[in-house]
């Protein structure tokens, strides 16, 4: 019987094969078959191996064990050379190694395969030596080394786990009730945000509390605040409406620290904004916008009137009802107040950019409120197009770039006053020429896409739709 070494290395027989050798094509006297080699990637080919039939069964039936099916530890290793060697049976052949059977002896032969170029390297060898593989001489050690090496690696786990088990992960740490008892003998006490925002409102409304420490507790209200989560317990422990009626103060500090403090809890946040509008906010800070009051004072109610409006077109037309634009267009003829005026402008632009942007994807309820909010006819009817381009004269290129926004933004509704103003004809003029040389500079620097490059574009845009 023949059989062929498959992919598991195992043997089994083809009838093919037995055809050919019992057939009128059968080998001829001496006649050697071998395999080229077996590879480690796709398992064990076609080897030809000769099966005796007292190998298949011993006397009791059976099957006996063969070298496919011993420990591979058990197997006596062959080491291949040159030269053809004969395999004695049980021995186990490198991965590789050239195997023939010689059909006139019937013993299986090896040898290490021939390389191109005289060179004997197998396909695996040079596959190890490419990515810098070394091999391990088997001669160097025995089964039973390894063996043993083995089983105090298993002695060493069992002894590891043993004294994983006497001293568990748990007593690394000490419990919570320990650490709380140290914290209190050093006098330190975690508190969270809650806990601090409620002592900070009780020191601020307390009678017995000092101006400066009114002041003090509004101002680290101030920190926590800015927190979305942190503003809606703020509303709902009564310090909103209590920041709301300190606006109300005759003392200066505690009314600039209360707009603080209500901008920075109106930030993004719709809940906050509903209950302030609810709560006479907006009326409070248009008063101190409109009456005599320190510049920092409004500088502080105009940041929490900016927090309301954005973003919330209802506050937006309570604003236009209560007045709001004549009251803005006041600060103009202010004196002191021109770090104002750019903050002005660039509400009136975020709120016209706001309603254009926003219209095309807001759900319809929305849409209907942003639809009542008349911003830019009231814009043009207070003649705010003329208050807006005086700023350009203004020397300050970020002032400018922001006044020419709004124009821009203005120029379908303001086109006509615009024309007829010689004066913004003069300041744009001049304005283009100075922006014309410092892009030049810009570009000789190597900066083609510069700042003052797009301030000239504004400045040339403008020009153009006033032709």
């Amino acid at each position: 019987h023949w059989a062929v070494c498959g992919r598991s290395g195992r043997l089994f027989a083809t009838g093919l094969l037995c055809g050919l050798l019992q057939g009128q094509a059968g080998p001829a006297p001496g006649l050697t078959v071998w395999r080229s080699r077996c590879s480690e990637r796709q398992g064990r080919e076609f080897a030809l191996t000769k099966i005796e039939e007292s190998d298949i069964k011993d006397d009791s039936g059976k099957e006996p064990i063969t070298e496919d099916d011993a420990d591979p530890e058990d197997l006596e290793v062959f080491y291949p050379t040159h030269q053809w060697q004969t395999l004695r049976p049980g021995q186990a052949v490198p991965a590789g190694s050239h195997v023939r059977l010689n059909l006139q002896t019937g013993e299986r032969e090896a040898k290490l395969p021939d390389g191109e170029n005289g060179k004997s390297d197998t396909r695996d060898e040079r596959r190890r030596k490419r990515l810098g593989k070394v091999d391990v001489d088997s001669n160097s050690f025995t089964s039973q080394e390894l063996k043993k090496a083995l089983a105090k690696m298993k002695e060493s786990e069992k002894a590891e786990r043993k004294v994983r088990k006497q001293f568990p992960v748990r007593k690394k740490f000490r419990p919570i009730e320990q650490l709380k008892e140290e914290f209190e003998k050093l006098n330190v006490k975690m508190e969270t945000d809650y806990e601090i925002m409620v002592k900070l409102i009780s020191k601020f409304n307390s009678s017995a509390s000092t101006l400066d420490e009114k002041v003090a507790a509004l101002y680290d209200l101030e920190y926590y605040v800015h927190q979305v989560d942190n503003a809606k317990d703020f509303l709902s422990m009564g310090g909103l409406q209590l920041v709301i009626e300190g606006l109300n103060s005759t003392e200066a500090a505690l009314k600039e620290n209360a707009a603080f403090v209500l901008g920075a809890a109106l930030s993004s946040n719709p809940k906050v904004q509903i209950e302030s509008i609810e709560g006479g906010a907006l009326q409070k800070l248009l008063v101190i916008l409109a009456t005599d009051q320190p510049l920092a004072v409004k500088k502080k109610a105009l940041f929490a009137l900016s927090s309301m409006l954005r973003h919330f077109p209802y506050a937006q037309q309570q604003f236009l009802k209560l007045g709001g634009l004549q009251v803005l267009r006041s600060l103009f003829r202010q004196k002191g107040m021109e770090t104002l005026y750019v903050r002005v402008v660039t509400l009136l632009y975020d709120l016209i950019m706001e309603k254009e942007e926003l219209l095309s994807y807001q759900p319809e309820e929305k849409i209907q409120q942003y639809r009542q909010v008349k911003l830019v006819p009231a814009v043009v009817e207070q003649d705010w197009c003329v208050v807006v381009s005086n700023l350009l004269a203004t020397p300050e290129h970020d002032t400018r770039e922001k006044v020419l926004k709004t124009v821009g933004v203005l120029m379908a509704f303001c086109k006509e006053r615009y024309r007829g103003d010689q004066a913004l004809s003069t300041t744009l003029s001049l304005l283009r020429s100075e922006y014309e040389e410092l892009a030049a500079e810009e570009q000789r620097e190597g900066d083609k896409d510069g700042y003052f490059q797009e301030l000239l574009g504004s400045v040339n845009t403008i020009i153009q739709e006033l032709r």
